[in-house]
């Protein structure tokens, strides 16, 4: 059985691939106007895992194996949205309301649209989850156990919330998960940081991580 060389130790391939699951890379957290930047972040800081992701991307395009993306994303009439999470922020503008690129992290909208240089191809999952798991209340944890998928590759952000969120749902569900270290991002560095070490500590309580260059070499070689 090949592995990818990950901490704590190496993480074994199934003879079924791994799932590419992309979290949130849309333009609500990453561009300047959206979401991510009402509440006061530098949002470069995310942009950087772009070109890391669109190399994952290309890997599992070409040997044609799954890919996931999600968006945090509200029904219009926001009736999926608590009225707690709507007053959280202490910013100017809330969920659901307008900003430069749509109403902010409103389905539909674009600002709440994947980035164009990842944005999902045909075959590949477009997940609107109205929570920070990509479990919650979205058809992922049936497209998995449909697909006879067991384990998962997490790219995107943020680190902390959203990616991390997902990761201890897929575990508490028996899928055995990595995040791809230069392929997630926080606006807290520090979290992030925080974030690895949480999930590989204890022996991969949560799961493991490696560097993307890690992870395409094994792919490569497991399923090219």
């Amino acid at each position: 059985m090949n592995t990818i060389n990950a901490k704590p130790y190496p993480y074994s391939l199934p003879d079924k691939a791994p799932a590419l699951i992309i979290i949130d890379m849309q333009r609500d957290f990453v561009e300047t106007g959206g979401f991510g930047s009402a509440l006061g972040n530098d949002v470069t800081l995310l942009t950087k895992v772009i070109p890391v992701i669109e190399k994952l991307l290309r890997v599992y395009r070409r040997l044609n194996l799954p890919v996931i993306h999600t968006r945090e994303a509200h029904q219009a009439d926001l009736s999926d949205c608590p009225p707690s999470k709507r007053r959280r922020g202490n910013c100017s503008i809330k969920i659901g309301d307008p900003g430069p690129m749509g109403r902010l992290l409103i389905d539909g909208e674009p600002g709440n649209n994947i980035v164009p240089a990842l944005q999902p191809l045909e075959g590949e999952y477009d997940i609107a989850k109205p929570g920070k798991g990509a479990f919650y209340a979205t058809p992922l944890h049936d497209i998995l156990k449909q697909q006879g998928i067991t384990h998962l590759i997490f790219a995107g952000v943020t680190t902390e919330v959203c990616v991390q969120t997902t990761m201890r749902e897929a575990n508490d569900r028996g899928f055995e998960c990595l995040l791809v270290e230069d392929a997630t991002e926080s606006y807290f560095p520090e979290f992030k940081q925080a974030t690895l070490d949480m999930i590989t500590a204890q022996g991969a309580i949560v799961g493991w991580t490696a560097t993307s260059e890690q992870v395409i070499q094994a792919i490569e070689k497991t399923y090219g």
